[in-house]
This record gives structure tokens, sequence and C-alpha cells, in this order.
């Protein structure tokens, strides 16, 4: 058990990001949920620490490039996984098609104008709220954004079928995702979230489950269950909702 645990760890990292890290992954990929918190937890880590770097070479007095800092930190440390996510999701929802067409544009590699706006939004909404975050001196708060949406993934992939017949990217963390998994994650989600932020850190995560199941309640109506796709542009998503939260709720005291 405890080698399947690790292995589940393991595989979390492997896939969520390009850390080199040693070890045998897991013969169950779904092995790999519960931990998706921890690996959002280094990620935010990471990704605050580099922007910070790049603050405190500019003394603080340039926002906008430590802002940029942590968005490119974070497109390098997961390979813009979920980003290419986003943009396949925004063809296929963008698109006026019934659900056998929608999981075929979602499958098309190629982006089209739903996906570049998308990703543009998106982009550029973390950006401003970003910035706005560092001149308020609370870039920290970027750690919570990846702990959520990490876990917020896995709530989404065990509370919803998998959408391809076929199959495909995605099916194996889906179909062999159970509730265990699902409050392993939460649970070790707010843990992180108490540990390092108190209870100011669990409550802005409320603002990611909301996030997390109106995004699920489209997926459903549109698709009747999900696709790796899906669960890389609720992420993006949630980020997005919770940077722009916390900066709008900061600005305002």
């Amino acid at each position: 058990m405890i080698r399947e645990a690790l292995g589940g760890l393991v595989t979390a990292f492997r896939l969520l990001t390009i850390l080199p890290v040693p070890g045998k992954d897991s013969l169950k990929m779904a092995s790999a949920l519960p931990w998706f918190p921890v690996v959002g937890l280094a990620l935010g880590l990471i990704v605050y620490s580099s922007a910070s770097v790049v603050n405190c070479a500019v003394y603080g007095k340039w926002p906008e490039i430590t802002a940029f800092t942590a968005l490119v930190a974070g497109v390098f440390f997961t390979r813009g996984f979920h980003l290419d996510g986003l943009s396949d999701w925004a063809d296929s929802f963008g698109s006026i098609s019934d659900r056998k067409r929608m999981l075929e544009i979602m499958k098309d590699s190629r982006v089209g104008v739903f996906g570049v706006l998308a990703l543009i939004c998106v982009i550029l909404g973390k950006w401003v709220a970003l910035v706005k975050l560092w001149q308020l001196h609370d870039g920290h708060w970027i750690i919570v954004v990846y702990v959520v949406s990490r876990a917020m993934q896995v709530e989404l992939a065990t509370s919803l079928p998998y959408a391809r017949a076929e199959g495909g990217t995605g099916q194996d963390f889906v179909s062999g995702s159970r509730m265990h998994h699902r409050l392993l994650a939460l649970a070790l989600a707010v843990a992180i979230l108490y540990v390092t932020f108190s209870i100011n850190g669990v409550i802005v995560s409320a603002v990611g489950f909301l996030a997390c199941r109106l995004f699920a309640l489209s997926c459903k109506k549109r698709l009747g269950g999900i696709t790796g796709d899906t669960l890389g542009a609720c992420s993006e998503i949630v980020e997005f909702a919770i940077l722009f939260a916390v900066a709008l709720l900061l600005s305002r005291q």
C-alpha cells in the first residue's frame, strides 16, 4: 500500500510538472489523484520563489515584470499542459454543435478563434490580478491558487464520468477515481491551506470550489461528462477565479 501511494506521488509530479522525480509510476493512475494538492503546493512555492527573486532584483518597483515572471514560471514548470486544455475546451464549447461534434473539435490539435480568445482573456486576467497582488505585497497568495486548482481537478475527475466512449487522455484517472481519492485530496488541500494561510486560506478556497462546480454543471449539460482537456480548463479557470477574487478583496482593505 505504501509503495502504491508513493508511486501515485511520483505519477502526480510527472503528470503535472516537468520536475524530475525519482521512483516508479503507480500501476493505477488514479492513485495519483490524492497527491494533486501536494504537487500544487510544490508548484506554488516554485512559482512564488521565482517571482520573488525577480521582485527583489527590481527592488519591488516593477510589479508588472514580477507578475509576468510568475506567469512564465507557471507555464514552464507545467509545460503549458492546462492552457492547452483550456484552448481545446473553449473551441469546443464555443461552437454551436452537438455533443459528438464538440468532442471531435476538442480532440483536434488545431487552435481556433475561441481557443485563442480564451487564452488571451485568462492569461491577461491572471496577469492583471498578479500585478495588483504584488503591488499589495501579497504575491504569496499564488500558493493557494496552485493548491486549490489542482485539488479541483480531483473534484471534477471524481464527480463526473468520462465523456468519450472510445477512451482518451485522462480516462485512466477519471474511470479509476473513487470517493476516497476525492476525500483525501480535499483533506490534504484543506490541511495545507490551514497550515500555511490559516482559516483565510480555507475560506478563499471556496471561490475555487464554486468555480469548479459551475464548470462541472456546464460539462455535464453539454458533454455528459469530462475529458482530459476539461480537467486542464477547470484548473485554469479556478486559478483565474481565485486570483481575481483575492486581488479584489485585498485591494478593498
